[in-house]
């Protein structure tokens, strides 16, 4: 049995957290419902997201039970959540006893503020790396969708979390499952732009 807890907060990034959950739950599914994914948040109450989606969390930062895998989002709330020192030291204490701690985009600043991604390798969203950089101890990857680093998995922006969640229950239960839930998800990108092509003068 894995136990995922997906953080969200206010402004939180919709795709961050619901991609990441997804692949999670597929996953349980597919391994007969062994696993559990739940949404923590500090308050009880819906979360309204960072594109106005609103979520109920399953737990408070105080009622959840023993994780296997911490995800963080990223987001606008961000900004705000790195000077929330109630979050910031949930952070620090439930990624101590984590199997893995994970983030998506400028997640990634939260898991540096709290002290997880210290000294570590990351990836946070492209129009990030600058900023995170500047913080200093820390080394910000930018040409990866994620990174691994120890038990540190942080993926670049939005959509790159999918690939994380996907790389992380691969190592978890296995690359041929890993495949089965990305063929159960439907996930396999074909953009009709891509992002090599040249845009227009």
């Amino acid at each position: 049995m894995t136990a995922y807890g997906i953080l969200i907060f206010e402004g939180a990034e919709e795709l961050d957290f619901v991609g990441p959950w997804e692949v999670f739950t597929a996953s349980s599914m597919l391994r007969d419902h062994t696993d559990t994914v739940r949404l923590i948040a500090e308050h009880p109450g819906a979360v309204r997201c960072n594109k106005g989606m609103r979520v109920l969390p399953d737990h408070t930062l105080d009622d959840h039970p023993a994780l296997d895998v911490l995800l963080v989002p990223g987001g606008n709330g961000t900004r705000r959540q790195v000077s929330n020192p109630v979050l910031i030291d949930w952070i620090r204490t439930t990624a101590a006893h984590t199997t893995w701690t994970t983030s998506v985009c400028t997640g990634a600043l939260l898991l540096h503020e709290a002290g997880p991604a210290r000294g570590r390798r990351v990836a946070t969203h492209h129009l990030f790396e600058d900023t995170l950089q500047a913080r200093g101890d820390v080394t910000v990857v930018r040409d990866a969708r994620y990174v691994v680093d120890g038990n540190l998995v942080t993926s670049q922006g939005v959509s790159a979390g999918i690939d994380m969640a996907l790389w992380l229950i691969g190592r978890l239960h296995g690359r041929d499952h890993a495949r089965a839930v990305r063929r159960y998800i439907q996930y396999e990108p074909a953009p009709p732009y891509l992002a090599d092509d040249p845009a227009p003068a």
